[in-house]
C-alpha cells in the first residue's frame, strides 16, 4: 500500500460499522479496488501521478465504466489529496455514503484522554 492509502485505510477502518464496511485490495470481477464497500457499491481509488497519463487514464475509465455497470461509484483522489486534506476526502466519502453522522477525523486524531474529557497525562516538549 502506498502512504496515501495507508492513511485513509486507517481512517476508514474506524467509522462504525453501521456507516460501512470496507474491504481493501477487494477483487470485483477482473479488477482491484483499492477500497470497496460491497453493501453500498462504493469504491474508493486512491491514484499518483502515473493515473495522469493518457494510457492510465484510459483504463481508469474502462474500469470505471466497467465498475459502473454492475452497480458501484467510483470515487477517485489523488495521493496529495489524502495525505494533505484527509477531512476534505472524508467528507466526500461521507457524503457519497449518505452518512450525515459520519464527521471527518481530525487529523491527528484527538490522545483518547481529550475524547473522552478526561485531562490525561502531557508531556513537555
Amino acid at each position: 500500500m502506498t502512504e496515501a492509502e495507508k492513511r485513509l485505510w486507517w481512517h476508514l477502518k474506524r467509522l462504525p460499522p453501521t456507516s460501512s464496511h470496507w474491504r481493501r485490495q477487494a477483487p470485483i470481477g477482473p479488477h482491484y479496488a483499492d477500497f470497496a464497500c460491497h453493501e453500498r457499491r462504493l469504491v474508493i481509488e486512491i491514484d499518483g501521478g502515473q493515473h495522469a497519463e493518457a494510457a492510465a487514464a484510459t483504463a481508469d475509465a474502462h474500469r470505471t465504466a466497467y465498475l459502473a455497470a454492475r452497480g458501484y461509484r467510483v470515487l477517485r483522489f489523488w495521493n496529495n489529496d489524502v495525505l494533505t486534506n484527509i477531512e476534505g476526502v472524508l467528507t466526500v466519502i461521507a457524503e457519497a455514503l449518505g452518512d450525515d453522522r459520519m464527521p471527518p477525523t481530525p487529523d491527528p486524531s484527538p490522545p483518547r484522554a481529550a475524547r473522552a474529557g478526561g485531562g490525561g497525562r502531557r508531556r513537555r516538549v
